[in-house]
């Protein structure tokens, strides 16, 4: 699925990130790279929350649908 694609992408980014802000000797590369790592991880919890609102809503729709 498109979402689950992306989710692991932002999450990848944010760990690659991390491992850049962790190696980083100079500390406004370190700081980038953190920010960074914020952004990518607030993108990725945008897609869950939505991927779990889309689900909440077609649990919803299933369930009012006549037998």
């Amino acid at each position: 699925m498109a979402n689950t694609n992306t989710l692991k992408f932002y999450l990848d980014r944010a760990d690659e990130a991390r491992k850049q802000a962790e190696a980083a000797t100079l500390s406004h590369v370190r700081d980038r790279c953190r920010r960074s790592e914020a952004a990518w991880t607030q993108l990725a919890e945008r897609v869950a929350a939505t991927e779990k609102m889309r689900i909440k809503q077609m649990m919803l729709k299933a369930a009012s649908l006549p037998e």
